[in-house]
Parts: C-alpha cells; sequence; structure tokens
C-alpha cells in the first residue's frame, strides 16, 4: 500500500498527528479491464433451464366461498420453463446453481433440466441435491472431456469496495459479464431463515443471474448470485450473493450425499426496533424479541417465553447482522448452549438444548391457522375517560364471552377489543384495527380500557415514548407489537 505524494484532495489533517488518515493508491492490480479474467472464468459459467410441469387451478372461483358451486374444478397441469445460471466446479461436470432455479417451488415437479456451455453445447443434468434453507442445489453433467471449472474462495477474506464480476443468464442472456464493488460483507435482508447473511454488491444482477457466480479479481468465486432489491424488477445496483463460506460447506455435502441438518429453538421472533426498545425500555437496539414459543421444542424446555429478548447464544451478539436464527442453524442439533435473555428487565441466562430445524415447507405451516373466522359485526362502546384516543388513537371494550366466540377466541380469553382506530396513529401503521384484542400491555394483563389506561399513564411517568402491546387478531398467533405514544 504506497502512499500518495504531493498534495492530493481528501482529508487534510495536521503533520505528524497520530489521527493522520493515509490517503492510498488503488493497489497493485486493480483492473484497467477485467477482459482477460473474463476470458478465464467465462468458459466454466453455464446457462440452466428447466422443463416443468405446474399444476394450475381452472375454477375461477377457487378460495371463494363460490368454488363448490361450480363442482370445485379439476386441477390440471401446464407446462412452464425457467432460466437461471450456474458455474462447474470439478473436471468431471458437478455444477452448482440455486435450488429455485432446478425446483417447480413446490407446484409440480421438473422433468427436465438442461445446461448449456458457452459454446453452445447443451448437456442433460441430473440433480443431484437441493437444500431450500440455503437456496443451494448441485447439478452433474458428463461428457468424455474434462469440464473447464471454477474454486471457491474465501469470502470473509472479501472487503467492502473489493472489485468483483458477475458472469450469468440475465433474461436469457448467456454469457452476460456486470462489473462493480462489494457494497456490504455481512448483509440481512431482514427476511429471516437460517441463511439470512449475504455479500450485497452493486454489480448489476437481473433475472436469469440467480445461481451464478460473483467472482473476485483472482478468479475464486466468493458469491453466487440469488436475489435483488428492486422497485422495478430490474437492477438497481442492489444484489445480493450467498457468502462462499456458507454454500461451499453445503455443496459438498450434496454431493457427498449427507444430510444436512440445522439447529432450531422454536420460536417466532422479531427484529428489535426503535420502538420496541423505547417500550421495553432498553437502552441498547440489539437482540431479538421472541413474539412466540413453540410448545415441545427446544425453547419451550429450556424455558423461554414470548416477551423475552434473546441478547446472546452461546456467547455470540444477537445483532442485525448476525440473527438468532443464523446462530441457532449453525449450531448441530443436541448441543447444550447458554441463552441470555432480557425477561422484564432483568438478565436471565438460561440454558437450551439446540433441536433439529425442520424442512421449510414445515416451518411455513407453523404458526397459521387455516380456520380463521370471517368478520363479524362488532359492538361500539365506552372507553373510559378517553385516554386512549388520545394517547394510543384507538376505542376499546372489555372482551366478553360472546365477542371472544366472533373472534374465535376461547370464552376465557381476558383482555379488551378495539372497536375503532386513528388511521393516522401508530396503532394503525402497526396493524391495530376493529377486532383485535389487547391482551396486555407492558407485560401487565389488561381486562378493561381503564387498566389499559393505568399502563400508559405508568409509562409516560416513566418517560417512555412507546408501549409496548400483546395483541391478537381474529384467526392468529398472539403477537407483540410496540406502539408509541401521542
Amino acid at each position: 500500500m504506497s502512499l500518495v505524494t504531493g498534495n492530493p484532495a481528501g482529508a487534510q489533517v495536521a503533520q505528524n498527528d497520530d489521527s493522520e488518515i493515509a490517503r492510498v493508491a488503488p493497489r497493485p492490480g486493480a483492473p484497467g479491464s477485467f477482459a482477460e479474467l473474463t476470458a478465464q472464468l467465462q468458459p466454466a459459467v453455464v446457462n440452466i433451464s428447466t422443463r416443468q410441469r405446474i399444476q394450475v387451478n381452472t375454477n375461477p372461483f377457487a378460495g371463494t366461498p363460490f368454488a363448490d358451486l361450480f363442482g370445485g374444478g379439476q386441477p390440471a397441469t401446464r407446462e412452464a420453463q425457467s432460466l437461471g445460471s450456474g458455474f462447474i466446479i470439478s473436471a468431471d461436470g458437478y455444477v452448482v446453481t440455486n435450488n429455485h432455479v432446478v425446483t417447480a417451488d413446490g407446484r409440480g415437479r421438473v422433468e427436465e433440466i438442461t445446461v448449456t456451455t458457452p459454446d453452445g453445447t447443451e448437456y442433460p443434468a441430473e440433480l443431484v441435491g437441493t437444500d431450500a434453507a440455503s437456496d443451494l442445489a448441485v447439478l452433474k453433467i458428463s461428457r468424455r472431456e474434462a469440464f473447464p471449472f471454477v474454486h471457491f474462495g474465501d469470502s470473509a477474506e472479501a472487503r467492502v469496495g473489493d472489485w468483483v464480476i458477475a458472469i450469468g443468464n440475465p433474461f436469457g442472456l448467456g454469457g452476460t459479464v456486470t462489473a462493480g464493488i462489494v457494497s456490504a460483507v455481512v448483509r440481512s435482508t431482514g427476511m429471516g431463515g437460517a441463511y439470512d447473511r449475504y455479500i450485497q454488491t452493486d454489480a448489476s444482477i437481473n433475472r436469469g443471474n440467480s445461481g451464478g457466480p460473483l467472482f473476485d479479481m483472482e478468479g475464486n468465486v466468493i458469491g453466487i448470485n440469488n436475489a435483488i432489491f428492486s422497485p422495478t424488477g430490474g437492477s438497481v445496483g442492489i444484489g445480493f450473493a450467498i457468502p462462499a463460506e456458507i454454500a461451499e460447506p453445503i455443496v459438498k455435502k450434496l454431493i457427498a450425499g449427507e444430510e444436512i441438518q440445522r439447529g432450531y429453538l422454536g420460536v417466532r421472533i422479531q427484529q428489535m426496533t426503535e420502538d420496541l426498545a423505547a417500550a421495553l425500555g432498553i437502552p441498547e437496539n440489539r437482540g431479538e424479541f421472541v413474539q412466540a414459543v413453540e410448545p415441545g421444542e427446544a425453547a419451550d424446555k429450556a424455558g423461554l417465553r414470548a416477551g423475552d429478548v434473546v441478547l446472546q447464544v452461546d456467547g455470540k451478539d444477537v445483532t442485525r447482522d448476525q440473527t438468532l436464527s443464523f446462530i441457532v442453524a449453525n449450531i448441530a442439533p443436541g448441543t447444550r448452549v447458554p441463552l441470555l435473555v432480557l425477561r422484564d428487565g432483568q438478565r436471565v441466562t438460561l440454558n437450551a438444548t439446540v433441536g433439529r430445524r425442520p424442512s421449510e415447507d414445515q416451518l411455513q405451516q407453523q404458526f397459521f391457522d387455516p380456520n380463521a373466522e370471517q368478520d363479524q359485526p362488532m359492538p361500539q362502546g365506552n372507553t373510559g375517560s378517553g385516554m386512549l384516543e388520545q394517547s394510543l388513537g384507538v376505542r376499546a371494550i372489555p372482551l366478553t364471552p360472546q365477542i371472544a366466540r366472533q373472534l374465535g377466541l376461547g370464552e376465557s380469553t381476558r383482555g379488551v377489543v378495539v372497536t375503532d382506530v386513528d388511521p393516522n396513529a401508530d396503532a394503525a401503521q402497526k396493524g391495530l384495527q376493529r377486532g383485535t384484542v389487547i391482551l396486555s400491555a407492558n407485560g401487565a394483563a389488561i381486562s378493561s380500557p381503564q387498566e389499559l389506561e393505568n399502563v400508559i399513564r405508568t409509562a409516560k411517568a416513566a418517560g417512555r415514548p412507546a408501549v409496548l402491546l400483546r395483541v391478537q387478531a381474529r384467526g392468529g398467533p398472539p403477537l407483540s407489537i410496540a406502539v408509541r405514544l401521542r
């Protein structure tokens, strides 16, 4: 790293000052062109196409109360195709891509997968293995001659600002090369999941780039292009790649035919927000909030409760970039680990024996009530002194057994039910609506509007700008939300 001489533009500080910022030139080898590197790498990057049979419902009233009036409709299948990218990692033809490129997303079956190399040769591909949680898949193609291939690199060595290039098949335009830099090395998209941790890049990535490689300047694969953030559906310079340090071990297991096991606690979680932190009186905006605990799973057995904030798992801080799901998924099932949680303002250590993570399909079915009842008329009522309208922007009445039955709740459920919400209030923005039941506020069970008012008065006296409400909507699970006071 050589110092720039003369008087370049940039930060100016006093000479011989320990705080001086060194001004550096680009390291030797910063590309004037990507042509030579591209020529070496492009032969190992392939296009992937599939032929699928997807089930569709021919009943125009499917999903409505009128569906059965028309005989329920007969399911039909239609042929569909998908396009994506991949790269060869061995001379004998193992190909890495995304799982979503080569699966029918649960709606049917993939009948044929074709891999096309840059010289236009098409190869029928065998599906070796897939992993939905990491969105990775491995294919196998064959020929007598050795295939050109590329290697995984060490994505942990990537730095923000490093040059990268992406090669792939956007919109079916095979062999497309784009360049950019590493925009972030550990990026969580907020979507949750076991592997919500990506390399972010501004190298142009579009539909069809999925499964293609993200290369460093030494020609190593440091990421697998996976997704974009875009209001238009096209590239706006925010692309995400699965880091090689995550992908490579999974790929090796898929090739070896090994089962992939991940850790699991059995909780429904929410990232800590400014409003949640304010409602809980937490000085640091860190950790993740437990919305619900699945009965009988590891968290339940360890004593974790809804309303806890998980701060650490096995000594590792839970942050936006190192989520609870990511930490736990990378712990072997059966391992006993300490959990540091914040409960009612106190730090508590629990010990959990990590369970085994279910399949992605099973996870999607959890906390889902298919028997949610339809809306029914709600009575109007007196909400006390008017503080709820002034401070929360809601009107509420006590929850009676009759109203509880209308809402599909047990008759013994206690709380207050919202009858009106000011659309301009934070409560409306957070999802409170007519028929929502407020079960507790700041950890205190409530059964009348007056009790809710008392909690609000206490919060205001303590200088808290928000309250934490435990609520339940019709047909849904209990959730905790932080609502700002007015």
